[in-house]
């Protein structure tokens, strides 16, 4: 590993740029490319509360009279959830689930 380091540092001081033909594994950040495409499936709200389980698919078709899209769903806080009558345990899981959506860890 000290090697690799001294290896950066002397082409870093000559200013030039390592050659393409460098082990990728020696270096994999230079290998990786960290692109999520967006997601092609319109997922509706429904769709989603389904997938996350746990009942809160029973409140489907309450959130969907009075948010309407999912793209409002997914910016929903926690207040105007609780002001819809959602229970805290449903609640916590919608969040979650929404973040981790607009994150692209999940989808349904």
């Amino acid at each position: 590993m000290a090697l690799i380091i001294h290896c950066w540092r002397r082409l870093a001081a000559t200013g030039r740029r390592p050659a393409a033909d460098i082990n990728p594994l020696l270096y994999p950040s230079a290998s990786r490319f960290y692109y999520t495409p967006p997601y092609l499936i319109k997922v509706g709200i429904p769709d989603f509360l389904n997938s996350v389980g746990n009942g809160v698919e029973a409140h489907a078709a309450k959130l969907e009279t009075e948010i309407g899209d999912f793209n409002k769903l997914l910016v929903t806080r926690t207040l105007r959830l609780k002001k819809l009558g959602i229970p805290c345990k449903h609640r916590k899981l919608i969040l979650k689930y929404t973040h981790k959506y607009r994150m692209g860890l999940w989808k349904p």
